[in-house]
């Protein structure tokens, strides 16, 4: 049986950078020559790593950013072509791309719907243009509207939206009004984001006289969301997605679940053959390495068994799908039983349950997940490998 594989592409150009963007990306649009520049740069890479792969099913592509869709059309069909052609491409294969609702219009979107892109998401944030113009996004909600509609008329039928709470000026009584204009576009998937300010970001140089809410509206906005996106048919698979049946992210998965998966562009991450590494974010380092052979990871390890133990506590208690004992005990030779006697224990505060087998987080133990995994992490390292007889 064929290992799955994703396939992440990152695209490091924006119209504008927002005020509390920090992922690497080149705001203020860029020149059509270094466009052309990188876009070759991407196809002599993905040529290059392909063959890494030959056991591999391509299961998701997700081109991120940055801005994909301000890098048009024309060069996303390409890359993705020469994804098809040089991998192993399941013919169900889950495609999304990452837009600003200023930056497609339906002839873009038509385009990209015929050249095998299936997945859209748009970055809406907020419904009141006022907020949006503060957060330093380049569109409307209007525009946002006309993106959705545009997006199904070419054919998408798996629409996410991004949202954000916690956002300056904000109440709780905004953020629900937020979520009842954005509902009535029907997408097929939301992700709703905590405002996380970051050093770096122009948001950072002026957060204390933003008004920020604090941290119990923010936890009261996030509980809201929770319980209405669950009436409305929308399942919390995440601490922050949502979704309707069967319209989970297929490519986000597998970065909780322990998935594989290669990126391809500055600051891309992979997860590949019992290694992770991690290009420069530096897009002339990237340009040089390609075309000159150069060096173009920051980073490269091979991830230890205990370590792989660790992740699958951080990363498998994000979702809803949480951790199941004989599967740990099975991949990681680790006793299950002190990890498990560290979840009956919030069990009893009301912040994770076990269902089926498994024991995850509530909504509310989301809330405190980075306290809960560092105790359950505490707990693992202090735990003795497993006899060749087990428990």
């Amino acid at each position: 049986m064929e290992k799955t594989l994703g396939v992440y592409v990152h695209i490091p150009f924006c119209r504008s950078k927002c005020e509390y963007c920090d992922f690497y990306s080149l705001g203020g649009g860029r020149s059509k020559e270094l466009m052309d520049r990188y876009l070759h740069a991407l196809i002599l890479h993905i040529r290059e790593t392909a063959s890494l792969a030959p056991d591999y099913l391509v299961d998701s592509v997700y081109f991120g950013g940055g801005t994909p869709s301000f890098f048009g059309a024309d060069g996303l069909k390409r890359i993705l072509a020469e994804i098809r052609k040089r991998f192993n491409m399941d013919r169900e294969c889950e495609v999304t791309f990452e837009a600003n609702p200023e930056s497609v219009n339906a002839m873009t979107l038509h385009k990209l719907r015929s050249a095998g892109f299936n997945r859209m998401s748009l970055g809406v944030q907020n419904e009141a243009d006022e907020v949006l113009k503060a957060l330093g996004r380049p569109h409307t909600y209007e525009q946002a509207v006309f993106a959705v509609e545009n997006a199904r008329k070419a054919g998408f039928e798996n629409i996410s939206l991004d949202l954000m709470y916690g956002l300056p000026n904000q109440t709780r009584e905004k953020w629900m009004q937020t979520l009842r204009t954005v509902l009535d576009l029907r997408p097929d998937h939301l992700s709703c984001y905590g405002l996380k300010v970051e050093p770096g970001t122009p948001l950072y140089t002026y957060y204390e006289s933003a008004n920020l809410p604090d941290d119990d509206t923010q936890a009261d906005m996030y509980l809201y969301a929770v319980e209405t996106l669950e009436n409305f048919g929308y399942a919390q698979y995440e601490i922050s997605n949502f979704a309707r049946e069967g319209m989970a992210c297929r490519h986000n998965l597998k970065y909780w679940t322990g998935g594989e998966y290669i990126g391809f562009g500055p600051s891309a991450s992979s997860d590949f053959a019992g290694k992770r590494f991690t290009a420069a974010a530096s897009l002339e380092t990237y340009l040089k390495g390609v075309h000159g052979g150069g060096v173009i990871l920051s980073e490269c390890e091979t991830i230890a068994p205990r370590e792989r133990a660790g992740e699958y506590l951080m990363l498998r208690l994000r979702t809803s799908q949480g951790i199941n004992g004989d599967e740990y005990e099975s991949r990681f030779l680790l006793p299950f039983d002190i990890l498990e006697k560290g979840m009956r224990f919030y069990a009893e505060k009301g912040l994770a349950v076990c269902e089926e087998g498994c024991w995850h987080l509530t909504p509310k133990g989301f809330l405190l997940s980075n306290r809960i995994i560092g105790g359950l992490l505490e707990l693992q390292e202090r735990s003795q490998p497993l006899t060749r007889r087990g428990r």
